[in-house]
């Protein structure tokens, strides 16, 4: 890329001299070596320069240097070593400088102060903060012969001069910035020089580090020099670069140097000699190299690709500040044609070929445009068609920045547009961002993982486009081929059968350029014997496989005789070294930073998800498959931060992440895809799937379809997984475990699926219906298993009724209907163990459950001989005395009869005569024939006298029943026992009289207290003084005299 255009001519025919040249606003000075002071109109676009004034012996002697200072609108002049400010626009009266007497140089530095001035108080106002008032400082930096003097403005009023004295003479000054500055006291000796400590240090350079072939150029370079008959001092070479660095030029390389005096940079600039002047126009180093340096291509080497020829004339060499690369190479004479016409006496004239040149700088500020002065080394010529200005242009930052995007170079392209402003280039937000993503993309190809990663983080970017840069097995459907990786960032497209465009960062480069370095070592004659020489050294030196392979690069394969196995070829040694060398797996490296790419993302797209109510555990199920979406749909899915994303947008987002990272786990980290599955997630299940069964993760893929709801599917899983479990329990678990888990919206599956499991083992089959995760509709439930067995029907209603403490009467009903039937089946079948379990359950169930419809369930058992049921049953109906008479005459279970009347007799209610029932059921039998019940009724009033009535029995004893075989009823009913509460009442009311009337003669003491009354204790008169009265003979003592009289009481009554 060739950042300017050709130099054009704006003036020509110039007879002087020209040694200085500032530009200020429109105007353009020219200094001259006579005194004259040339003064030009200069626009911006303007193809020539308008002559506007020429001041003839503007002072004695040459200008050696000219400046401008804003502060005072004033010109600064160096002439005859003195320094002389001239005021525009009268330039006069001129004021000299007396203490930069013996001037070389200067420097002018303006920069913006801030001070806080406090605001007056005001009794009125409220107080405000100070606000700070900007001042204009300049500073006009002057190296004298071994010392320093300064000169400064504030706001245009002058501040007291300073001055120091330096080891050397200041030949040329820079300022770093508005502390510091750097003098070139030679063209090998540098120093910093610091206007807070108004102290010099010597700047120390690395040792050079020129290779051979900069060397014999740097030889080669000066014998031309010389035989051009250049015979002037070198000039020392430093140019400020950046804000806090300057380039200084020493042993034809250059240094970057920080306020610190050290080296910024680790990389240096290798001039092929050292050059005659440099210059700086941001982003760009401007080199004027000599005749025979540097191998070029004629009159304008935009191209660097053809064979190279050594440079017969002098040229500017262009390098970018940004890479140090050579980026372009002026040679002289310059394309003449496109130059535009200028003002002068004798027009445009032609340039000669060989000429001297000399790069004016135009300010300080390294701002464009720069000007060029060139003057024909052969006196007649100079004589007869004097000097040429020529102009700089460059060419528009948009072209620069497209360029290095064409040419692959993202990261020139992305510092050069640092250094931009916004009103440089408009667009500069977005083409940063375009261009960051397009670095990122050629760090991603040449394996800087991590730091690609991390642009990509940073510009909150598609991360369908992320993920699109790796390979199908991580990618997918969105996986893009490699030559599509830059129009997929929306760079330049490439004709993708054509070679690919160099990158900066490509692999391929290396080897291109030794193709290259082939090439040119074959050259044959057009290139000079020292160049070949110095090819040959930095071949061997610098290049890159074994010694054999790079002698048989420089045409020197004959040597390979003198080299240990110099028989070997380069493809033969890297074939047998292969099995020494392991290769770093950049997948599972790239993988990994993907990894880290993605658990950056996931978080945040799952909280702005959740601001808005999405969830993956509510909604993934029901959303639009990724694999619905076209992958052009994907792609234009916007980049930018969240805020600015759709919930739609969002949702694509989190889907893509979740998926890139369920296949980057199955690469990297299959331990941990586990634990990813078991949460919710927004995954893709098509994409995923089929790896994971590939790879028999069986757990993983079950959790996954658990996750997105896609039961059957998992179920089906663990049906095919468990036709290859010979035991019972791993056959059967993992299904039951997972059908538990399920709630009432899939019963429809939990029921498709648990027939097979009862068909297996129903004993294991029914904890899925006992589960205490989620809870199934029970009627659904007991209606199913009731069509499996009516035993399990019977099982889940028993436990949802005592352990689930269930309350509808309808599953109390249904189980004793259950108990019904299955005893009737039972009975039946002749299935006595089974009738017995079932008939004990029901006689228990109905026995104790208080929920049942007796009616109804009486009603069914009426027509069975269900005797002992009937009998409950009619019992809970309050139809007591036909449940004993079924006790009695049905089952003639006279225990069973009488324990009944145990459970249901109770005293003053409509129980209480049970037993009395009961008796006269034994004793006046109402069918004929009955069997003689008397000894029964005898043991029951035998053992139930109290509870029986005895008129009622002596009724209905026989009258041939003897006095002894009831002599202990008849006991019990006479002996009475009786309690005389009459007497036990005037006792105590004769004991409540008693203590009345002790309290009330206790009540009823006094003590008579007189004027001659003496404490037994102080034998003082009581008084009007607070007593005390001692219990139980009541003597009367002070209050204060308590305490010893009692005492003495004490022991007397011992």
């Amino acid at each position: 890329m060739a950042p300017f255009n050709t130099p054009k001519v704006v003036l020509s025919g110039l007879k002087e001299k020209f040694e200085s040249l500032t530009v200020h606003l429109d105007r353009l000075y020219l200094g001259s070596s006579t005194g004259n002071l040339h003064i030009y109109d200069i626009t911006d676009g303007a193809a020539e320069l308008s002559p506007v004034e020429i001041k003839k012996s503007f002072v004695r002697r040459s200008i050696d240097q000219l400046g401008f200072i804003q502060a005072v609108n004033s010109l600064v002049v160096l002439s005859e070593m003195n320094i002389t400010l001239f005021p525009l626009p009268s330039y006069s009266p001129p004021t000299p400088l007396p203490r930069a007497k013996a001037a070389f140089s200067f420097a002018v530095q303006s920069y913006l102060t801030s001070a806080e001035v406090p605001s007056s108080p005001s009794s009125f106002d409220v107080p405000k903060r100070a606000q700070p008032i900007p001042s204009l400082v300049t500073l006009l930096l002057i190296g004298c012969r071994r010392k320093v003097v300064i000169y400064s403005w504030k706001d245009g009023d002058p501040q007291d001069v300073k001055e120091t004295l330096l080891p050397h003479s200041a030949r040329s000054i820079v300022f770093l910035n508005n502390d510091t500055a750097c003098f070139a006291y030679s063209t090998t000796e540098f120093a910093l020089f610091s206007l807070a400590t108004m102290t010099a240090t010597d700047i120390v350079t690395p040792l050079p580090t020129t290779s051979s072939g900069a060397a014999m150029n740097a030889l080669s370079g000066l014998t031309g020099y010389m035989t051009l008959g250049l015979g002037a001092k070198a000039k020392p070479t430093v140019i400020n670069v950046a804000e806090s660095e300057v380039l200084i030029g020493k042993d034809g390389q250059g240094y970057f140097i920080n306020p610190d005096g050290k080296t910024s940079r680790s990389t240096t600039i290798e001039w092929p000699a050292q050059p005659e002047e440099i210059a700086f126009v941001k982003p760009y180093i401007f080199a004027v190299l000599p005749a025979g340096t540097v191998a070029s291509q004629g009159s304008n080497t935009e191209n660097m690709n053809n064979p190279p020829v050594s440079n017969q004339t002098a040229l500017i060499q262009v390098r970018s500040s940004i890479s140090l690369q050579v980026i372009q190479h002026l040679q002289f004479p310059f394309d003449v044609a496109l130059s535009s016409n200028a003002t002068g006496t004798a027009g445009l004239t032609p340039a000669p070929s060989n000429a001297q040149l000399r790069l004016m700088t135009s300010s300080f500020a390294a701002k464009s445009p720069l000007f060029l002065m060139t003057t024909p080394l052969d006196k007649t010529a100079a004589a007869s068609e004097g000097s040429s200005l020529w102009r700089f242009n460059m060419k528009p930052w948009i072209d620069q920045i497209d360029e290095l995007v064409m040419d692959g170079k993202y990261s020139d392209a992305l510092t050069l547009l640092e250094t931009l402003d916004e009103c440089q280039i408009t667009d500069k937000d977005q083409r940063k961002t375009k261009i960051r993503a397009l670095n990122a993309v050629s760090q991603f190809r040449a394996g800087k993982f991590d730091e690609a990663i991390d642009t990509f983080i940073k510009l909150d970017f598609n991360p369908a486009k992320v993920v699109a840069l790796y390979p199908e097995s991580v990618a997918g459907r969105l996986a893009v081929p490699q030559e599509r990786w830059i129009s997929l960032y929306g760079g330049p497209v490439r004709d993708i059968e054509g070679d690919a465009a160099p990158t900066e960062s490509d692999p391929g480069d290396a080897e291109s350029s030794v193709k290259d370095k082939d090439k040119n070592s074959t050259a044959g004659t057009d290139t000079p014997p020292d160049k070949l020489t110095a090819a040959f050294f930095d071949t061997i030196a610098g290049g890159t496989g074994t010694m054999s392979g790079r002698l048989r690069k420089t045409g020197m394969a004959g040597l390979q005789a003198l080299l240990p196995g110099g028989g070997k070829d380069d493809d033969t040694s890297s074939i047998s070294s292969k099995k020494r060398v392991v290769l770093h797996d950049d997948l599972h490296r790239s993988v990994e930073t993907l990894l880290r790419y993605l658990g950056d993302r996931r978080p945040k797209f799952g909280a702005a998800l959740r601001n808005v109510g999405i969830t993956p555990e509510s909604q993934s199920h029901v959303t639009s498959p990724l694999s619905e979406a076209s992958v052009d749909d994907v792609f234009a899915l916007p980049d930018g931060p969240l805020s600015s994303l759709t919930p739609a947008q969002l949702l694509r987002f989190a889907q893509i992440v979740d998926t890139a990272l369920y296949k980057a786990y199955l690469i990297n980290r299959p331990v941990l895809l586990g634990s990813l599955c078991r949460v919710a997630n927004w995954c893709e299940v098509s994409e995923v799937e089929d790896d994971l069964r590939a790879r028999k993760k069986y757990g993983e893929l079950r959790d996954l379809y658990h996750g997105k709801k896609m039961h059957s599917k998992a179920l089906d899983l663990l049906k095919e997984l468990a036709e290859q479990e010979a035991d019972v329990d791993d056959k059967l678990s993992p299904s039951i475990q997972y059908l538990q888990k399920l709630g009432p919206e899939y019963i429809d599956q939990v029921f498709r699926y648990a027939t097979w499991i009862f068909e297996c083992d129903s004993n294991m089959a029914f904890q899925i219906f006992t589960s205490e995760d989620v809870e199934l509709p029970r009627k659904s439930v007991a209606d199913y298993l009731q069509g499996i067995d009516p035993k399990v029907c019977a099982k889940f209603l028993e436990f949802i009724i005592h352990e689930k403490q269930e309350e509808l009467p309808e599953y109390h009903d249904r189980l004793a209907e259950l108990y019904l039937n299955m005893t009737l089946s039972a009975k039946k079948h002749d299935d006595s163990n089974g009738q017995q379990e079932a008939y004990t359950k029901l006689l228990s169930f109905i026995s104790t459950d208080d929920k049942i419809d007796i009616d109804r369930l009486y009603a069914l058992s009426s027509r069975t001989d269900l005797h002992e049921a009937r009998a409950i049953l009619l019992g809970r109906r309050g139809r007591h005395d036909q449940a004993i008479d079924t006790y009695v005459n049905q089952l003639h279970d006279y225990t069973k009869a009488e324990e009944y009347c145990k459970r249901v007799y109770k005293a003053d209610s409509d129980t209480s005569g049970v037993f009395l029932t009961l008796l006269r059921i034994y004793l006046r039998p109402t069918e004929p024939g009955s069997t003689n019940l008397l000894q029964p009724a005898l043991d029951l009033i035998s053992r139930h006298s109290p509870r029986l009535d005895s008129v009622e029995v002596l009724e209905l004893l026989p009258p041939l029943v003897t006095m002894d075989s009831i002599r202990p009823f008849l006991a019990d009913a006479l002996c009475t026992p009786v309690f005389d509460t009459q007497v036990v009442r005037n006792i105590s009311k004769a004991r409540n009289d008693h203590m009345s009337r002790k309290l009330m003669a206790l009540q009823m003491k006094r003590v008579k207290v007189t004027d001659s009354r003496i404490c037994p204790q102080c034998h003082k008169r009581l008084g009007n003084s607070v007593i005390a009265v001692h219990v139980p003979r009541g003597e009367v003592t002070h209050y204060n005299c308590r305490e010893p009289f009692s005492r003495r009481l004490k022991e007397l009554r011992r």
